[in-house]
């Protein structure tokens, strides 16, 4: 599969017919454009004609990355000067799940649409399928052990990849009803795994609707075994939109309700795992109430490992542009780097960075929505960032907290 094969070949006067500007009126440009007969990138959120993000492109950084943009100087500390953003790979239909296997040396993300999971090698850049089918699969991470997480919407499960090939599920129902579609996981040093379950895998693009008379299909209209495997789509909607902990032992404990976190999304711990960032997205396929409004809500976590004294932890509102977060990660410091979707808005979408204490520090603009983050790399300070079709990466001055 070739970097760019989904990538329209146009040219740089086509462009700048189209946007109705002269070649006069683009002055200092030049270094943007791609080198003559080699497809551009996407659209630049800085440049037109458009900035080419992949290796073939022409020169974009000459100390930092016109698109690494310090909003406070707190971030200067965290930004590899001479780092570019690059675009590693393109052709997914929406990217999601990004996590790092560092025994293994290589990148894996999920290409939800598409029933697969690619893999991105660290030695050579080469991008493979490397799990078809993936059941939908959303959220991936790593344990402790390295065995890999996985989030199915199709099945409406959580599994892990055992070392030899096997898969365990750890989690696919609660009080005997099915969940909805779980969408992000992660480890926890105790032996326990912490997961959000919304209901965004229960649509057609992205895995099963409900059955006939389900809250996502309570006209029966849609026909969701099409296409499908025995025994997929026969399921109705039956829990609310929760945050769970699957303990060491295997048991499954509610550990956040639909009114702390409604439409859980994302999440990640703190360095020290006193604290849980937990992501709100907005209101999801069959939901009753008014749903997420697009921010994070923070959490103490005790030696109960009950989350308490909740609090939004941000509005992620940026120049008046709402940048709602969806995959979040920390980093050593306790900074939170949280992906950014602010749709038509260019120039907002990519990732933002927050203090601890909740101050907007820094921003990374890409040409696309970015739906998920994870640092990785042998020392873990790159930062890869799965964006819609496109997967892009960038190496910085701090390294992720976490495995996976």
């Amino acid at each position: 599969m070739t970097q760019h094969a989904n990538v329209r070949d146009f040219s740089r006067r086509g462009l700048i017919a189209a946007a109705g500007v002269g070649a006069a009126a683009l002055p200092g440009l030049a270094l943007a454009q791609a080198p003559a007969g080699t497809p551009p990138g996407p659209p630049s959120t800085v440049t037109m004609p458009p900035r080419d993000f992949s290796r073939r492109g022409a020169p974009t950084t000459y100390f930092t990355d016109p698109d690494v943009l310090s909003v406070d100087p707190a971030f200067d500390a965290l930004v590899q000067p001479n780092a570019a953003i690059t675009r590693l790979w393109t052709g997914a239909l929406w990217s999601e799940g990004p996590a790092w296997n560092a025994q293994g040396r290589y990148f894996i993300w999920s290409d939800i649409p598409n029933n697969r999971q690619l893999r991105w090698l660290e030695d050579d850049g080469h991008v493979s399928v490397f799990r078809m089918p993936s059941n939908n699969s959303n959220g991936n991470s790593f344990d402790f052990q390295g065995r890999q997480l996985s989030c199915e919407h199709l099945t409406r499960r959580v599994v892990r990849y055992e070392l030899d090939g096997s898969v365990t599920v750890l989690a696919d129902s609660y009080n005997g009803k099915h969940l909805n579609s779980p969408n992000d996981v992660v480890p926890h040093p105790d032996g326990s795994y912490w997961f959000t379950d919304p209901p965004y895998g229960s649509n057609l693009y992205e895995g099963a609707p409900d059955a006939a008379g389900g809250p996502v299909n309570p006209q029966g209209h849609l026909k969701p075994t099409l296409g499908q495997a025995q025994g997929i789509g026969t399921l109705k909607r039956e829990l609310p939109t929760s945050t769970y902990r699957v303990d060491p032992a295997g048991k499954i404990e509610l550990v956040l309700t639909e009114e702390q976190v409604p439409d859980p999304n994302g999440l990640c711990f703190s360095p020290d795992y006193k604290k849980l960032y937990v992501v709100s997205t907005g209101k999801g396929p069959g939901d009753k109430g008014p749903g997420g409004k697009g921010d994070v809500f923070v959490f103490d976590v005790g030696a109960d490992n009950k989350p308490a004294n909740g609090k939004r932890f941000s509005d992620f509102m940026v120049d008046n542009v709402k940048c709602g977060p969806d995959g979040i990660r920390c980093d050593v410091d306790g900074n939170l780097w949280c992906a950014s979707n602010a749709g038509r808005a260019v120039g907002y979408n990519g990732v933002t960075v927050w203090t601890p204490e909740g101050k907007l520090i820094g921003r990374i603009r890409l040409p696309e929505v970015c739906g998920n983050i994870c640092f990785g790399g042998p020392k873990r300070n790159r930062l890869f960032m799965v964006a819609s079709q496109s997967l892009y990466a960038l190496y910085v001055n701090t390294q992720g907290a976490t495995p996976g």
